[in-house]
């Protein structure tokens, strides 16, 4: 997982709607697709941008596909814009 990758992923404000669906718990691609006024593919596209960025994770059941927040992205992201907001060497 790279940075920009993911900075691109949540770039887009579908993306930020999913994700915050999945705070909620996992989903199955149908259900997140009742949320949105989009079509079953474009909402496949947008979760293969985040699962590509690592952003989710999938797991299958049956005939089923469920989605779920990779948090340990999410804290990687967290602490790369938290140490930006520290000191650097040449302040010391």
């Amino acid at each position: 997982m790279g940075i920009n990758e993911t900075l691109k992923a949540i770039s887009d404000p579908v993306r930020r709607d999913i994700l915050s669906l999945l705070k909620g718990g996992k989903k199955s691609a149908g259900e997140i697709s009742d949320k949105f006024s989009l079509t079953a593919a474009t909402v496949s596209y947008h979760l293969s941008k985040l699962k590509a960025a690592d952003l989710i994770c999938e797991e299958k059941s049956k005939n089923f596909i469920y989605y779920r927040l990779n948090t340990s992205v999410f804290e990687e992201v967290l602490t790369w814009i938290y140490d930006l907001g520290g000191k650097n060497d040449e302040e010391n």
